[in-house]
């Protein structure tokens, strides 16, 4: 056996322990790509119902969210439909009932006027007597 030899088997023998070293990383390496392999499938199952859920949750605030919108736009039509039966019973009573109680207060004025007039000259004609 020469020095050629000798040197041949040592490198061999040194690749093998080195081989030997780099297996247990290796098979450790496999082991968590498998288990990366498993969450992400476990991830996926579990998301697609979450997603079906959340569809599911979307659209029902959507149809809730559509029924805000037709009582707002009742709300709406009623506040207007009362603010224009406002207007008409302003328009059609109002100024009746402004003229009938200015006639009321003229006429009450007048009146205590007249009563006034004739209280001053009862006193004045029984100052006199």
């Amino acid at each position: 056996m020469g020095v050629g030899e000798i040197a041949g088997l040592i490198a061999a023998i040194a690749f093998a322990i080195l081989a030997g070293f780099m297996i247990y990383p290796l098979i450790r390496l496999g082991k968590l790509f498998d288990q990366i392999a498993e969450t992400v499938k476990d991830t996926g199952d579990h998301a697609i119902p979450a997603l079906d859920e959340s569809v599911t949750t979307v659209q029902q605030v959507n149809k809730s969210l559509e029924d805000v919108n037709k009582i707002s736009a009742a709300a709406s039509t009623t506040a207007n439909n009362v603010g224009a039966l406002t207007d008409l019973y302003g328009s059609f009573l109002g100024k009746p009932v402004i003229k009938v109680a200015s006639a009321v207060y003229a006429l009450k004025t007048t009146v205590q006027s007249f009563v006034n007039k004739k209280n001053i000259n009862s006193a004045a004609s029984n100052k006199g007597e």
